[in-house]
């Protein structure tokens, strides 16, 4: 199978255009070779965008654009099994979690189906103001115009319709760049939209480098906004690099989860066995920092140790697996170094902590200190560290100490504590009784401090994928 970029409806799709395969990350077989765009590509997508934009988009009735995206959800059911298959090849994710995020990717673009008919503004009191008598003001929310789509890996469907779905919802056109890893979702995505009845132009798709199309996608003077999800580093040069744009960065995170004396322990570790090391720990809200109450630390321990260890590993095809490959070798070979350096310096490893190929089995590690990369930096790996603590000022201390601040999770039965903690959090999103890997993908999610800038979830996203604009209008004296 070979793909290319698709530019107003028509692939790109050349013998002579340089090519990358996309590669099973659990067998190591090819899936597919996608021809790679260049930069006169990136150009050509964004001008088209462009014009799409002025000559279709912002004509398009808020009914026509609502009824696409709902097409594009049924069409997406339809073909539901198809499209988790393709994550499973591509990205190695367990078919289970596969179809989950196949089923979540439906629920954004309904989501952004419905509010694409809700857009609303609102009239002004002008009258509040000195001198405003006679006047009434309007405030009116219009689409940018060119969204620049840059996705992950980690879900390449899901995220991306987390931005694309939004923008068509507002009324915009979107340059999408996928993940070079995981590409062949995102082109399936855009054929899907095609057939829902999304004029071409509308979603133009890059499948090429970070260097090659990446980097001048942020800088286009006809981009309007960048929304990007991926690592702090390329986030910090987006936000250099993208002059006057609308910017949302999802960026990385170290989540802590807190579990006091009062917790309900068998639903912390249930659910923080599958909030750690599920994708094998590739989530941007993985649990990587449980920090226990001291008086329940060894049983919540033993019993985290005993539900680790049930954890089937292998073929993400089968329906059993629970933990799969990592996305490449050298990932998992990272990983495993960062496991070895907390060792040597006095960290204990509870269960796993063994590499094969790509695969990384769920360690659990113990006796870490906070300067160690496992603690203090992005995992992005099955790594979670267990951490005594004694008060609550305490371990509000230890949570927050850190350069990240995406979302949490906090188990207590005292809903006082509970608010109280949850206040005192530096994080852009705590849970109550769930674990910080928990998302809906209707409320307001993204970080503070190096996790990022703007929020997604479908309502929060369209917000920021429009500008407000103001109309005011002097009404004629009474005769």
């Amino acid at each position: 199978m070979r793909l290319g970029s698709i530019i107003n409806g028509q692939e790109r799709n050349e013998n002579n255009r340089d090519t990358l395969e996309v590669i099973n990350p659990y067998n190591q077989e090819k899936v597919a070779d996608i021809a790679l765009a260049k930069e006169a590509d990136l150009n050509e997508a964004v001008e088209n965008s462009f014009e799409t934009f002025h000559s279709t988009m912002k004509e398009m009735s808020a009914h026509r654009r609502s009824d696409i995206l709902r097409k594009a959800a049924d069409l997406l059911e339809e073909n539901a099994e198809d499209f988790a298959n393709t994550i499973v090849q591509e990205a190695g994710k367990p078919i289970k979690y596969s179809r989950d995020e196949v089923k979540r990717s439906i629920q954004v673009i309904r989501f952004a189906s419905e509010l694409a008919k809700n857009i609303t503004g609102e009239v002004l009191p002008m009258d509040a103001a000195i001198g405003g008598e006679n006047r009434m003001g309007l405030v009116k929310r219009k689409p940018l115009g060119v969204v620049g789509a840059i996705t992950p890996f980690n879900f390449p469907l899901n995220l991306s319709l987390h931005k694309i779905a939004p923008a068509i919802a507002a009324g915009n056109t979107i340059v999408f760049k996928p993940a070079e890893k995981t590409p062949v979702s995102a082109y399936k995505l855009v054929k899907l939209f095609q057939k829902a009845g999304l004029p071409n132009g509308v979603l133009n798709l890059l499948m090429g480098t970070g260097e090659e199309v990446g980097g001048p996608l942020v800088t286009h003077e006809n981009v309007h906004k960048i929304t990007f999800t991926g690592s702090l580093p390329v986030g910090r040069k987006i936000r250099e690099t993208a002059g006057f744009k609308k910017v949302t960065l999802e960026l990385g995170s170290n989540s802590p989860n807190i579990i006091f004396e009062d917790g309900h322990i068998q639903s912390a570790v249930t659910g923080l066995v599958t909030g750690a090391f599920a994708f094998s720990g590739q989530v941007c809200i993985s649990a990587q920092r449980i920090y226990v109450q001291k008086s329940i630390y060894e049983k919540f321990l033993e019993q985290f140790i005993k539900e680790t260890k049930a954890l089937k590993i292998g073929d993400p095809t089968e329906e059993e697996t629970d933990i799969g490959p990592m996305i490449n070798e050298k990932e998992a070979e990272r990983a495993k170094l960062w496991i070895n350096d907390a060792v040597e310096n006095g960290a204990k490893i509870e269960v796993g902590g063994e590499q094969n190929g790509t695969i990384l089995s769920p360690t659990i590690m113990t006796n870490v200190d906070r300067n160690m990369k496992i603690v203090a930096e992005e995992v992005f790996a099955p790594i979670v560290s267990v951490i005594p603590f004694d008060t609550e000022e305490e371990v509000i201390g230890f949570a927050n100490d850190s350069i990240y601040g995406l979302q949490a999770g906090v188990f207590t039965k005292d809903i006082d504590r509970a608010i109280r903690v949850a206040d005192q959090l530096e994080m852009g999103g705590v849970w109550i009784n769930e674990v910080s890997t928990y998302r809906q993908d209707n409320h307001p999610y993204g970080g503070v401090k190096q996790s990022g800038i703007g929020k997604e979830g479908v309502k929060y996203a369209i917000e920021d994928m429009t500008e407000m604009k103001f109309i005011g209008i002097k009404l004629s004296p009474k005769e």
